[in-house]
């Protein structure tokens, strides 16, 4: 494995675990940043954190030796960052959560290209 690949998917592994926890955890501060973007108070567990923890593990999966899983994990996590960003776009919410998802998405796409150069 590239190192390359193993630092960006342990990066990727850490904010979409810890954005999962931090954002179950603190739901009600999120309340707000999601009625702006459109999205449903009652999404932000399942599916939006239950996603991000999944993806994060998933890529865990690919790192210790299950690479299908992990670059399943990746194209997941870029789908669902293209519609967080999309979905923040069409409501008109330039809010720092817009650059916070387009953040993840870059994680998440370079996570996916080095796992397809691996």
């Amino acid at each position: 494995m590239h190192s390359a690949y193993i630092v960006v998917t342990l990066l990727a592994i850490t904010m979409n675990a810890g954005s999962a926890i931090a954002g179950t955890i603190r739901r009600k501060k999120l309340a707000p940043a999601m009625r702006r973007a459109g999205v449903p108070e009652s999404w932000i567990v399942f599916p939006i954190n239950t996603l991000k923890l999944a993806g994060a593990l998933g890529l865990l999966l690919g790192l210790v030796g299950v690479p299908l899983i992990g670059l399943a994990a990746a194209i997941g996590l870029v789908l669902f960052y293209v519609c967080a960003v999309h979905t923040h776009l069409l409501s008109r919410d330039y809010s720092p959560q817009l650059g916070l998802a387009s953040g993840f998405l870059a994680v998440a796409a370079s996570a996916l290209a080095l796992a397809l150069a691996a």
